[in-house]
């Protein structure tokens, strides 16, 4: 029996015990639109140059989706030589971009952005009369990426999951169940990981964190045929749920970068899909003994298909980014800041030794 194919019975089995299982009161993870949340995050960097010349790109929110993710304006102070906010024309991401001569004071910058946010639901009992997804974000949605393919072994698994499924709902029900069901959260794995999915199922090795996890579902719903982007941002506060791995501990979020997903139904329009938080709860929340038959993760299982907190700013949904000036190839995504000393690209996963910090302030309304 195939990976795949052990993968899919797995699933099954989880959904039916699932079912069977009474969720308590007491478990509880239902978000709806209840009024906008407007926060201010600020990215500082303080590049040693030691001579050399830095060049950096700070992404700041871009996304503006009416009911649920509203961008809005970008400031900054520096000591750069030139600085400004760009738009990547192929992605849409937007960011500050400076540019430092070789000298040996520290490359400052300070960016400043506003965006505002409130929970997210997708009725999913009954569709809508909605006009069709443009061909253009349609293809563009439904394309392969440079670590996202959506042949070979991506699709074979894609069609190996979503089988007989009648309708575009029941064949994103059934990747989502898959995904959380088949894969593990992984603690070992720096930052959001790669995204890399053809690896993924090629070694069999369906481990990782949000940015591999949810890739894994945008993947699989592509080489379905449905449209899906992953969005990459930052959680911005906690959650009202009481789920301690679904939120923001404190002000400072410089390691709280989080990818979702999300995929496009015809009579619903773009639907949430967050496998990988379920994977999160299952790990890191206390007392962190759960299981996917805990009613804490059932509860959050069956919210983060069709629903999110709006706990968190979405970035942008860019992938296979070209970044301007830089000495360095694209970027599978853009979520970290990002800096290169005399054309070598810094890491973007040690913010002490980059160096930068990223905090956030709700502000009123």
């Amino acid at each position: 029996m195939t990976m795949k194919r052990r993968a899919v019975l797995a699933a099954g089995a989880a959904m039916a015990l699932g079912m069977a299982l009474p969720r308590p009161a007491a478990a509880r993870f239902a978000p709806e639109p209840s009024g906008w949340r407007r926060f201010e995050i600020t990215t500082r960097l303080a590049i040693p140059r030691v001579g050399k010349p830095v060049r950096a790109w700070v992404p700041v929110p871009a996304m503006t989706e009416g009911d649920w993710m509203q961008a809005g304006a970008a400031r900054w102070t520096t000591n750069a030589q030139r600085a400004g906010l760009k738009t990547d024309g192929a992605t849409g991401a937007r960011f500050v971009e400076a540019v430092w001569p070789a000298a040996d004071a520290p490359a400052d910058l300070v960016v400043t952005a506003v965006a505002s946010a409130q929970d997210r639901a997708v009725d999913l009992s009954r569709p809508q009369d909605l006009p069709p997804l443009p061909e253009a974000e349609r293809a563009r949605h439904t394309a392969p990426t440079a670590l996202i393919p959506t042949d070979g072994i991506v699709y074979e698994t894609a069609m190996d999951i979503v089988g007989d499924a009648g309708s575009d709902l029941e064949k994103a029900r059934r990747i989502y169940d898959w995904v959380v069901d088949s894969t593990d959260r992984n603690p070992r794995t720096r930052g959001c990981g790669l995204g890399d999915v053809a690896s993924m199922l090629k070694s069999g090795d369906l481990t990782g964190k949000c940015a591999d996890l949810n890739a894994l579902f945008v993947g699989l719903a592509r080489a379905a045929g449905l449209p899906a982007r992953d969005l990459y941002g930052l959680r911005v506060a906690p959650s009202a749920f009481g789920y301690k791995s679904l939120g923001a501990g404190s002000s400072d979020v410089t390691k709280a970068q989080h990818c979702r997903a999300d995929v496009y139904l015809d009579g619903f329009g773009w639907v949430p899909a967050d496998p990988a938080d379920v994977r999160k709860v299952v790990l890191e929340e206390p007392p962190k003994t759960l299981t996917l038959a805990d009613p804490a993760v059932q509860a959050v299982r069956s919210g983060l298909f069709g629903a999110w907190e709006g706990n968190w700013i979405a970035l942008n949904a860019a992938h296979d980014v070209t970044l301007p000036g830089s000495a360095n190839g694209p970027l599978p995504f853009l979520m970290y800041p990002q800096a290169e000393s005399d054309g070598r690209r810094r890491d973007e996963l040690e913010p002490s030794g980059f160096a930068y910090t990223i905090t956030v302030r709700e502000l009123g309304a």
